[in-house]
């Protein structure tokens, strides 16, 4: 009875001690983190230091070149088409009331009477299909040269075959630039004016 007694005795001694040991290594553990805590040190740098960046001074750049006079424009030619690839145009004068005109005319200034005066002549494009089928005819027109020397109220006459050149010679002839007529010192509209372009397949 004795030995049971002392044998609880112990075991209750020995389980006390054990619950204090643990109870003092968890104390002993929480106290080592705050003591980690308490050393940790946190600085805050409010003015970053400067870089080598910052420290170089911008150069300017070099001004820019004084732009270069652009040169002096030649006052443009008189506008020709030559190139009819082997194909041949036979435009004659311009039949007028008065007079007939061609390219070879003498030229009349604005200052000075005397007819129109054919500057500039533009040759008509062969339609690709009528030279293809080769083709041949001519277009009779009728126009009218304004004050200033242009073309206008561009009118088919007369067309062998029909609808096959008219086109290509109205958009030719609308492009036909004149001295206009002067009349006293002034420059006169001209009406009721004709010419043929023949349209033919050139032959080397």
């Amino acid at each position: 009875m004795v030995r049971f007694l002392g044998s609880i005795l112990l075991g209750a001694f020995v389980a006390f001690g054990l619950f204090a040991f643990m109870a003092f290594l968890v104390s002993s553990g929480d106290r080592n983190k705050e003591d980690q805590q308490d050393n940790i040190i946190v600085e805050v740098n409010t003015t970053p230091p400067k870089s080598a960046a910052e420290q170089r001074r911008r150069v300017p750049p070099p001004p820019p070149p004084p732009p270069k006079t652009p040169p002096k424009q030649q006052a443009p030619e008189p506008e020709t088409n030559n190139n009819t690839g082997g194909i041949s145009f036979n435009m004659p004068g311009v039949q007028m009331s008065s007079a007939s005109t061609g390219l070879n005319a003498p030229g009349a200034g604005m200052g000075r009477d005397g007819d129109a005066t054919p500057i500039v002549r533009i040759e008509p494009k062969y339609p690709i299909q009528a030279a293809r089928d080769g083709k041949e005819g001519y277009v009779i027109l009728s126009f009218t040269i304004n004050k200033i020397g242009g073309v206008e109220d561009v009118k088919v006459l007369e067309a062998k075959p029909k609808r096959v050149f008219d086109k290509e010679a109205r958009r030719a002839l609308r492009k036909w630039k004149y001295k206009p007529k002067v009349v006293d010192g002034k420059p006169l509209v001209q009406k009721g004016l004709t010419v043929q372009l023949d349209f033919k397949m050139g032959v080397d």
